[in-house]
């Protein structure tokens, strides 16, 4: 294992924010990681799991503990079932499943991060979510000190969450298995409308693997959605709020809000969500509580491509980040009634 002190943490997020490491330890093997977590939980010191960086927020004065990278190899194909290490670059393991044929994630390309993060975030886009093709989930369960393996339905996956992301002090994702289709080089069912729009099909229907791909890649570029070292609008966490679920009544109240506020003739997005629940969009009330594209006059901006995202201009720091965000949740809660939560996992710092 490869050991640091006092290391930079910025370089391994997307946001390239965030101060130091009391310690940093990068782990290859599955050996490795546990190793490393086994000795932090010993010695009762802090432990910060990081992957391909993209879904976290540091602070600024950084980590007092063990930050613990996972940078595991391991691409296992056998016929329909995909096994990959934690450390796996997400977007690369997406390619090579529609390189192989196979469906199921290819709606999910160009989001960074690695396949670890994956099922703890149950992540999702453009119609798909991990949790509709995982079949297992091994993983180091710090509470018993075993390496686990976790079906489906153990996980407990819901809208941008799951068992993992709820106790977050327990497991630490070592594999996650998948299980694909073999539909003849053809994508999955399409369920985004903007997806099926894009490639000039219903939803529903299916289209070319690598034609699912290449349009999904085009519309999160064009949204800056793409990792680009050159472009500050993915200096990212990709989507930084979630989009609120509200029940019936809520809902009503909130509907209300937007006719008040935007005209009689004012219709807020939904989508249903399970019984009683209506699921609206973040990007949507973060636009009409008057955060548009390119908002901000600091270092720390909405995204000039898609106002779900709080970007670093370059020379922001987590504090501009976090001032940015809390103006946004309060303006619109004012506007809406509606409280965002956030997306990014936040690490010495809260909203």
């Amino acid at each position: 294992m490869l050991e640091l002190h006092d290391a930079p943490l910025a370089p391994l997020t997307t946001f390239r924010l965030g101060g130091p490491a009391t310690r940093l330890v990068t782990a290859t093997t599955d050996a490795e990681v546990i190793a490393a977590v086994r000795e932090a939980d010993a010695d009762g010191t802090p432990l910060l799991v990081i992957g391909g960086g993209s879904n976290l927020v540091i602070g600024d004065k950084g980590f007092a503990g063990t930050a613990l990278r996972i940078a595991t190899s391991g691409f296992d194909l056998a016929g329909t079932a995909l096994e990959l290490a934690a450390g796996e670059v997400w977007t690369d393991a997406v390619a090579r499943t529609v390189e192989a044929g196979l469906a199921g994630v290819e709606c999910l390309a160009g989001i960074p991060g690695s396949a670890g993060a994956t099922p703890i975030q149950n992540v999702g886009a453009y119609g798909q979510e991990v949790s509709a093709t995982i079949s297992e989930v091994i993983a180091y369960d710090r509470r018993t000190g075993e390496t686990v393996t976790l079906g489906n339905d153990e996980c407990a996956f819901s809208y941008r969450h799951s068992r993992f992301k709820a106790d977050p002090e327990r497991y630490v994702v070592l594999r996650v298995r998948f299980a694909l289709e073999d539909a003849g080089g053809l994508s999955a069912p399409l369920r985004y409308a903007e997806t099926a729009r894009a490639l000039g099909v219903e939803p529903g229907g299916r289209v070319p693997l690598e034609q699912a791909r290449e349009t999904v890649l085009k519309l999160r570029a064009g949204k800056g959605m793409v990792l680009d070292a050159e472009d500050h609008d993915t200096w990212s966490a990709g989507s930084f709020f979630t989009n609120p679920i509200l029940t019936d009544a809520d809902f009503a109240v909130f509907h209300a809000r937007v006719r008040e506020r935007l005209g009689e003739d004012a219709v807020p997005p939904a989508y249903p969500a399970g019984e009683g629940r209506t699921k609206t969009s973040a990007a949507w009330l973060i636009d009409k509580a008057g955060f548009t594209k390119g908002y901000g006059s600091g270092p720390a901006r909405i995204s000039t491509k898609h106002t779900l995202a709080l970007t670093n201009r370059g020379e922001a720091t987590t504090e501009d980040l976090l001032a940015l965000a809390r103006e946004v949740v309060a303006g619109v809660r004012e506007a809406f009634g509606v409280m965002l939560v956030n997306e990014p996992v936040m690490v010495g710092v809260e909203l």
